[in-house]
């Protein structure tokens, strides 16, 4: 997914990060340093609002583990997850999951958010009993935004909970959860655009810059995110069945580690035209080399260097197996920047599936279903 940077693995899930994590730290800070009053030192607050963002984002990274560690232990294999300003978004195959588990997560997830900001409240009167009204102002403006959010959740667009918990109900009424994602989806990116649209009304007329600057880039990442979504679903849809076996060709180039890089361009790239190649011992897949790797080696060293000490070694080589459904692979090569996926079947190589052939059945489907 573009838009979005990786993180450490958590339980074995990778996560991703939405780059509107960015300009919702600046956003919070700035609003922390304006909204605390001027008698205190610009650097304090600016400190201040430093730890806000901080515990906001931890808040958020808290409740998604809690709900991740949920899924998991129901049984529910989260393939990877992508934390927004609102919560995170979850990659789950329909295969591997049922309506009841659906609205249990989404349920979980609305009282999870009312859970942190009534614990932001709890510590908020802690911190006043105990005399420190300054932390306190802080954690009290926290909980005031984290049941903000809460509220927000409500609200049936997806990737909200709200939304989630609609489009059980939607897939339980039409047995089509690709079509239920889409419907919600588009919910979702309706409210985006009148939270947008609020905004800068906001901005215009009531010149009320914090709650209008707000809304937008609210609306914004809302509106992305139900995007991304809604062509996640779309994407399922149209390659649906569809798996690696079917898309994976086998006239593909074989060569061994002692090819030097001149005959590899000599004698394969100029006279084929592709740039990508697999490094085979029988059937045993042992690399990959592309133009890539070929590049930065100065053609003086092109006869003396050999294909075996610039290919991309078989451990480090994302694979795929036959059975893997081919929506699957293309989001996996769109989140790896990478054109081409070896297949293996007990550890053989038997095929190559590329992004092009991927994307060019989901162009035929897609106009053929117009």
């Amino acid at each position: 997914m573009k838009g979005a940077s990786n993180l450490p693995r958590l339980l074995g899930v990778r996560i991703r990060l939405d780059y509107s994590w960015a300009v919702a730290l600046v956003l919070i800070t700035a609003v922390v340093v304006t909204q605390f009053p001027e008698a205190y030192p610009l650097w304090q607050r600016i400190a201040l609002g430093v730890v806000a963002s901080v515990l906001f984002f931890v808040a958020v990274g808290v409740r998604e583990f809690a709900l991740t560690l949920m899924a998991l232990r129901r049984g529910i294999p989260v393939r990877r997850i992508t934390l927004f300003i609102f919560g995170g978004v979850p990659q789950v195959a329909k295969e591997d999951t049922l309506p009841v588990l659906e609205l249990l997560m989404a349920l979980a997830g609305l009282l999870s958010n009312l859970l942190i900001a009534g614990i932001f409240y709890g510590a908020h009167l802690i911190l006043v009993s105990a005399g420190s009204i300054v932390f306190a102002g802080l954690i009290q403006w926290l909980a005031f935004i984290c049941f903000t959010l809460a509220l927000f959740h409500f609200v049936p667009a997806f990737p909200l909970d709200g939304g989630k918990a609609l489009r059980v109900a939607i897939w339980k009424a039409t047995g089509d959860y690709d079509r239920a994602t889409r419907i919600v989806s588009r919910a979702g990116r309706g409210i985006g655009l009148l939270c947008i649209g609020g905004g800068i009304l906001e901005l215009v007329l009531a010149q009320q810059w914090f709650f209008g600057v707000l809304l937008v880039f609210v609306g914004w990442v809302l509106q992305n995110a139900a995007a991304q979504s809604q062509r996640q679903a779309v994407l399922h849809g149209v390659l649906q069945g569809v798996m690696a076996r079917d898309m994976m060709t086998g006239g593909y180039p074989l060569i061994t580690q002692q090819l030097s890089l001149a005959q590899l361009v000599r004698d394969y790239i100029l006279v084929t035209g592709q740039c990508y190649f697999v490094i085979v011992d029988g059937v045993e897949l042992q690399g990959v080399v592309t133009m890539r790797n070929v590049k930065p080696v100065p053609k003086g060293r092109w006869d003396s260097t050999k294909v075996g000490e610039i290919m991309i070694p078989a451990s480090e080589i994302e694979v795929a197996h036959p059975r893997q459904p081919a929506a699957s692979l293309l989001e996996r090569m769109d989140e790896l920047g990478i054109n081409q996926m070896p297949v293996l079947e007990n550890g053989a190589l038997i095929g190559i599936v590329s992004r092009e052939s991927l994307l060019r059945l989901v162009r035929a489907r897609a106009k053929l279903e117009a």
